[in-house]
């Protein structure tokens, strides 16, 4: 996975009253958790902006005070009316034990199906897996060089090693579907070659004079 980089400050005072104040100045409420205990600081809103507005998923070098720290963000909370950064969660990782994240899908090569006319379909632009942080790659690529019109990979054809998925094993990823230009035109090609059996076919039985 890829790295950034996080710089924070220790909150002297937990509460809601503190937060609006930190919020006022420009920062965001973080709690880091999954150690001995939870530690409470603040970062700035605009080291966010490389950790959320973007759909790659990183690794997190926090720095506390001196103190640092290896995270991956958890979760986020947003004002309902604003959307400006309100809360954020992060787990502290270690090396021995597994996290679970969402990586991004990246497709490789071109499908022949979408060559013949068909239209490519990605339904799953991340996937979520569960490993050690050594194990997981920065993202999942994923070969279509062989998707025929009709054709689709679903989460249970990937095979990681060391890797658990936990996105739901029959959910496609990325498919072929057929277009309706295409679909007219098998329908007009049908239609087109039966009219021509029953015109042959009625030559065939009109009466000789």
């Amino acid at each position: 996975m890829k790295t950034v980089s996080l710089s924070g400050s220790l909150r002297e005072n937990v509460g809601k009253k503190d937060a609006k104040a930190m919020r006022n100045a420009g920062k965001v409420p973080c709690v880091l958790y999954g150690g001995k205990d939870q530690v409470h600081f603040t970062a700035s809103v605009a080291a966010f902006k490389p950790i959320i507005f973007t759909p790659e998923t990183y690794l997190i070098s926090i720095e506390i005070d001196g103190a640092k720290y290896q995270a991956i963000l958890q979760d986020v909370q947003y004002h309902p009316l604003s959307d400006s950064l309100l809360h954020a969660d992060f787990l502290l990782v270690q090396d021995s034990k597994p996290v679970t994240v969402s990586l991004p899908v990246k497709l490789k090569g071109a499908a022949p199906g979408v060559l013949r006319g068909g239209s490519l379909s990605v339904r799953l632009s991340k996937i979520k897996l569960k490993g050690l942080v050594k194990d997981i790659p920065e993202f999942i690529e994923i070969n279509i060089s062989k998707l025929g019109i009709g054709d689709s990979i679903k989460v249970k054809d990937l095979n990681i090693d060391k890797i658990t998925m936990l996105s739901p094993a029959n959910a496609v990823i990325v498919g072929v579907k057929t277009a309706r230009v295409v679909e007219l035109d098998e329908e007009e090609s049908e239609e087109g070659a039966e009219g021509e059996e029953a015109k042959e076919g009625d030559e065939a039985e009109a009466p000789k004079e």
